[in-house]
């Protein structure tokens, strides 16, 4: 099946343990186009660009302390930081920011579905 190019990409773009994977695959069920972008892991600060160079770009914020217990990852919180400043960029050029430290699965889902609804005509 050939994918739909005439839809909005959505780039999907946080920390390790933010979320990104689950709220791709519950965008994915009400039909947007998204892309995983790993951009926590480049050191080109406008790597997010030149991969994806996405319609609507969404940024999951997430702490040290949620990202190593989602994750179940051994990091000092410099390495959450460094994370966090390979990210800045994507941030900076975010058109919806999340934070997902205080909501559940769901409620990230909805807060997304509504922001899409809003920037999509």
């Amino acid at each position: 099946m050939k994918e739909d190019d005439s839809r909005p990409l959505i780039g999907i773009v946080g920390p390790c343990g933010s979320g990104k994977s689950t709220l791709i695959a519950g965008l994915e069920k009400h039909g947007y186009r998204c892309r995983h972008i790993a951009q926590e892991h480049s050191y080109v600060k406008h790597m997010w660009q030149v991969i994806t160079n996405p319609d609507i770009l969404i940024f999951l914020e997430c702490s040290f302390e949620n990202s190593t217990t989602r994750r179940k990852l051994n990091w000092s919180p410099a390495d959450h930081e460094e994370q966090m400043r390979r990210l800045s960029h994507a941030r900076e050029h975010a058109s919806v920011i999340i934070n997902t430290n205080i909501l559940g699965t769901e409620d990230v889902l909805a807060q997304a579905l509504q922001h899409l609804k809003e920037i999509i005509p």
